[in-house]
């Protein structure tokens, strides 16, 4: 009688078998990409417990006591859990359902979205980026409306990754003109970063900021002014 054989990639890593897939497409998965179309049912609990046990791992190298000390005893499969399903969760899952309608009125006039709240990570350290972000939209009568408030859960998507703010303003610009189709398109952002208040230079009072204009943003300095007018910065 022939003994059943195991699968072939039986006791592989869960992250290695959605890297081999990645791979195998030719995809790119730095640390602000999205990879949940690599992801199959049931895979990113996996790689919760991994990361888990790879994160108890960390800590043991740390020489932390987490079979004694109370308030770690349980620390590695929160910072996993936050990881993977908070901080970084626009990493592992897919973009959020947008409602889109016709500009039906013929929308043609200047619209600023914000201060939208922004959490990020630095992807240098993994530390908070923490900011501010504003949206200006110029439309025309083919552009797809969508509601206020999603264009916070796009932020949120595309910030929910590890990050250099610089591109995550540019990743989000080219993901909204994907699903608006403006005439103009301006996003600034302003935030903090701790790996400069937290470590290294430790200024606590520094921000960056930094912007993308697209069309009618780019060509036309007096709407330009007019949107930066309209932005109530704070120092």
């Amino acid at each position: 009688m022939t003994t059943p054989q195991p699968p072939q990639d039986e006791g592989t890593p869960v992250s290695v078998k959605i890297r081999e897939r990645l791979l195998a497409a030719r995809k790119r998965f730095h640390a602000n990409d999205n990879i949940a179309d690599y992801l199959q049912p049931g895979e990113l609990e996996q790689l919760l417990d991994e990361v888990e046990q790879k994160m108890q791992g960390v800590l043991d190298s740390m020489v932390i006591d987490t079979a004694n000390d109370h308030n770690t005893d349980n620390t590695a499969r929160r910072v996993a859990k936050m990881y993977l399903k908070e901080v970084f969760a626009g990493r592992y899952v897919k973009p959020p359902v947008l409602t889109e309608f016709p500009n039906a009125e013929h929308l043609n006039e200047l619209m600023i979205v914000g201060p939208i709240t922004v959490r990020s990570a630095c992807s240098h350290h993994l530390v908070p980026v923490i900011g501010k972000l504003w949206i200006g939209v110029m439309p025309n009568e083919h552009t797809n409306v969508i509601g206020l408030s999603k264009y916070a859960r796009l932020a949120e998507w595309v910030m929910s990754r590890p990050q250099i703010q610089e591109e995550a303003v540019i990743q989000l610009a080219d993901l909204i003109q994907k699903k608006t189709h403006p005439d103009g398109l301006a996003l600034v952002m302003q935030a903090s970063h701790y790996c400069m208040a937290w470590r290294g230079v430790k200024d606590m009072d520094s921000k960056m900021l930094n912007s993308v204009m697209r069309g009618v943003f780019l060509k036309d300095p007096n709407l330009r002014r007019e949107f930066l007018s309209l932005i109530p910065f704070k120092d």
